[in-house]
């Protein structure tokens, strides 16, 4: 078969789906991490029947290497882009963890005919125009700035130990640790772009992670709320899709398809053998 008819047959199995349940997946990793982060949620939403696509950003993961003084915000959204345009990906659930929901953010600005629904998991949310920075507590801010001057290229930041991001079980952590790379100063340092309304009028679903809550996020709760944004919680820790995959996993489909469904029979993820999360609407 040649690769334009392969290329056609898989657009026509998309759009043809019934009810968007096979929508594809990108998942876009946060601070310090890269696509293997979201190994165990990819094979359970694979799992399920979707596609899922987990890019790892420009000098993230295994692709540290590439970071130079040029790679800042339009590179990493440009780098989730490229996924969207060169894979003919439409009817996308844009998936943004931690620092990576302003990534996703981005991309919403710049392609929204290409995706349906935005999910921010436990995401940095800033305002418009805003640097990821400025939703940062002061202190915090100051401490990665002078870590990333300190630095031996003085392009980035060390990574915090995996206990930060919520993780305890001792294999997790020491996966997680090995895997960790520096965070890029000017992700942080230089805005976005990001336009009013925050989104561009997608949908979006936010899902807050609250056992325990991650302090270095709580400004972005006030935006989401004023903006109106579905609002779920699951009860494990900031790196979700490590510590509570099922749960996840289990969300994500549910608030990427459609929140009001009751259909879905989603409901044994959440008591998984990674379960370990319970899903709360907003109390409001």
């Amino acid at each position: 078969m040649s690769a334009s008819c392969q290329t056609r047959s898989v657009n026509e199995t998309r759009r043809s789906d019934p009810l968007g349940q096979r929508d594809p997946f990108v998942l876009v990793h946060g601070a310090c991490h890269g696509g293997w982060c979201w190994v165990r949620v990819a094979r359970l939403l694979r799992a399920a029947g979707h596609e899922v696509f987990t890019p790892t950003l420009t000098g993230f993961g295994e692709r540290a290497h590439l970071l130079t003084a040029d790679v800042g915000p339009a590179t990493l959204v440009q780098d989730v882009v490229a996924v969207l345009e060169h894979e003919e990906l439409r009817d996308v659930v844009l998936v943004g963890h931690s620092f990576g929901a302003l990534v996703a953010l981005g991309v919403a600005d710049r392609l929204p005919h290409r995706l349906r629904r935005l999910v921010l998991l436990d995401g940095v949310v800033v305002e418009p125009g805003e640097p990821a920075f400025s939703g940062l507590p002061f202190e915090a801010v100051e401490a990665r700035t002078a870590a990333a001057k300190a630095s031996s290229t003085g392009l980035a930041y060390p990574p915090p130990p995996a206990a930060a991001f919520g993780l305890s079980d001792p294999d997790d952590v020491a996966w997680v640790d090995r895997l960790l790379t520096p965070q890029p100063l000017r992700s942080y340092s230089e805005p976005f772009g990001l336009r009013a309304p925050l989104g561009n009028g997608l949908p979006i679903s936010y899902v807050c992670c609250i056992d325990p809550p991650y302090p270095l996020i709580e400004s972005a709760h006030a935006i989401v709320r004023r903006e109106g944004w579905e609002w779920r919680e699951l009860a494990t820790a900031h790196d979700a899709m490590i510590t509570a995959p099922d749960a996840t996993a289990a969300e994500l489909l549910r608030s990427g398809i459609d929140p009001l469904r009751d259909d879905l029979n989603i409901e044994h993820l959440y008591d998984g053998p990674h379960g370990r999360a319970q899903r709360r609407r907003d109390p409001r």
